[in-house]
């Protein structure tokens, strides 16, 4: 797989103190990565990330900044986005015996994310897109969005509780209280 936003760092490169590397994709790379990421545009991705080696790997940690469009579920509207996100990752090698991705866990507020790699670099582009992917928002929504439902006939998750609610033993029998009550 040949990444859309490729940046590969050689290890050998990165020094015994910190290393600062900026990313900054281009307009064909931005719009590669709105065709990857299902999205009318990627409008800005921009990274910027601290690098330091320690003894498992290769430390980076930054922020992701973007402006990207995406459609709306519902009425398929264009919505501007704004991503800011802090990044944390651990470039390590890739385990030998292939078991990358069998022990996977929960990760606490000061634990890096991992991200595997093999040979002697390690992708900031791909980092800096996967990062972008992970902080849109799956199902968007306009301000119109909800009007658009609702004329549609689709009600909320409240309403549809209520409806079952009034629906049930209980609610029927509440509902003819109500009638004998006011006869």
């Amino acid at each position: 797989m040949n990444p859309e936003l490729s940046r590969p760092l050689r290890l050998d490169q990165i020094g015994a103190g910190e290393s600062k590397v900026e990313v900054r994709a281009e307009p064909e790379e931005r719009a590669a990565l709105a065709r990857r990421f299902g999205i009318v545009a990627v409008d800005r991705l921009e990274a910027a990330f601290t690098l330091h080696k320690d003894a498992s790997g290769v430390i980076a940690r930054g922020h992701v900044s973007g402006s990207v469009v995406q459609a709306c579920v519902v009425t398929d509207e264009p919505l501007p986005v704004r991503v800011e996100e802090d990044v944390a990752i651990r470039f390590v090698p890739e385990p030998a015996d292939g078991a990358a991705g069998e022990d996977e866990h929960e990760l606490s507020g000061d634990e890096l994310d991992t991200i595997f790699y093999t040979g002697g670099t390690v992708d900031l582009g791909e980092a800096a897109a996967e990062t972008l992917a992970l902080g849109l928002d799956p199902y968007p929504r306009s301000p119109n969005a909800a009007a658009v439902l609702r004329e549609a006939g689709v009600i909320s998750e409240e309403e549809a509780r209520k409806k079952a609610e009034a629906s049930g033993p209980f609610g029927r029998l509440a509902a003819l209280k109500d009638k004998l009550g006011k006869n």
